[in-house]
């Protein structure tokens, strides 16, 4: 009978702590029901109907999306995310990599260098942009200023202005902000690999290089593989230094779909058109992390 009684008394204990449990998690659930779940099936909802933003909204099938199959414009942004995504995905984090692993040998004032690479990176995009705008101006910025001075003319053209640069010129921009944020990451993940396997390494021969190939880069995969999975997402949403910088010209020479999808929300006022384009965002999304989750599966760990 007594240890009946103990019995549900430990079953009743267990029951209240669950129920505690999702008392405290029930709140983040309904804000990510109402923030994130109900906007979400609203903006696929929308993508099936000719809404212009205001008014009634009338179904309409399919239409958006064969309509942006045979959108030019939305090709040639896709193929610029594309783009981006290689860029993103090579210069950043080599550089990345690179300073971290210089760095790791620092062992006084790290921290400031840490905070130094880190600045631009927590600076709003807003100021980012506009500094880089004022400095690669074409009349007043460093590219006049060098031409004058020095006579070194290639800087001297209107980057954001031309068709063949204005989307490498804001990557540049976008990359300037963003590698510091990767050269902390992996200095990071660099200061939590065992000191005692570059030791070994050391007593095997292996000079720097072969150190950094065969004990940090192995060390630091979940790091790295993270930063590469995010990067590839980041690179689909891409919008803020595009728009802020060239609004997607010129002549749609640095249109991304962030930008196709605004644009045709907000100026062409096709709200159900840019729905569309959305889908085709989250499909990238749902693309990088279905091939990440397949990775695994497939039993590549990280």
């Amino acid at each position: 009978m007594a240890a009946t009684s103990l019995h549900r008394e430990a079953h009743q204990a267990r029951r209240r702590q669950q129920i505690s449990g999702w008392l405290f998690v029930v709140p983040v659930l309904l804000l990510n029901l109402i923030v994130v779940v109900i906007p979400s099936i609203a903006g696929l909802g929308m993508a099936f109907t000719d809404w212009s933003g205001v008014g009634s909204m009338n179904f309409v099938g399919l239409a958006n999306f064969r309509q942006l199959l045979q959108d030019q414009v939305f090709f040639k942004a896709l193929i610029h995310n594309l783009i981006w995504t290689v860029f993103f995905l090579t210069i950043p984090v080599a550089l990345g990599l690179l300073g971290a692993y210089l760095l790791s040998g620092i062992k006084r004032g790290q921290m400031f260098f840490r905070v130094a690479y880190f600045i631009p990176y927590v600076i709003a995009a807003v100021v980012n942009a506009q500094l880089w705008r004022f400095l690669l101006n074409p009349r007043i910025g460093i590219g006049p200023a060098l031409a004058k001075c020095c006579g070194i003319t290639f800087l001297d053209v209107a980057i954001f202005g031309s068709r063949d640069l204005a989307l490498f010129g804001v990557a540049f921009v976008d990359m300037w902000h963003f590698w510091g944020f990767l050269l902390v990451l992996y200095l990071a993940a660099m200061s939590a690999v065992d000191v005692e396997l570059y030791e070994v390494a050391r007593l095997d021969g292996a000079g720097r290089l072969q150190q950094f190939r065969y004990v940090t880069l192995p060390s630091i995969r979940p790091t790295l593989v993270f930063t590469i999975l995010m990067i590839t997402i980041w690179s689909g949403l891409v919008f803020d230094y595009v728009y802020i910088i060239t609004g997607g010209g010129p002549a749609n020479a640095s249109e991304v779909m962030g930008t196709y999808l605004y644009t045709s929300a907000f100026e062409r006022f096709k709200s159900g058109y840019a729905a569309a384009v959305g889908v085709f965002m989250t499909l990238w999304v749902a693309i990088a992390t279905g091939g990440f989750v397949l990775l695994r599966r497939l039993g590549w760990e990280i």
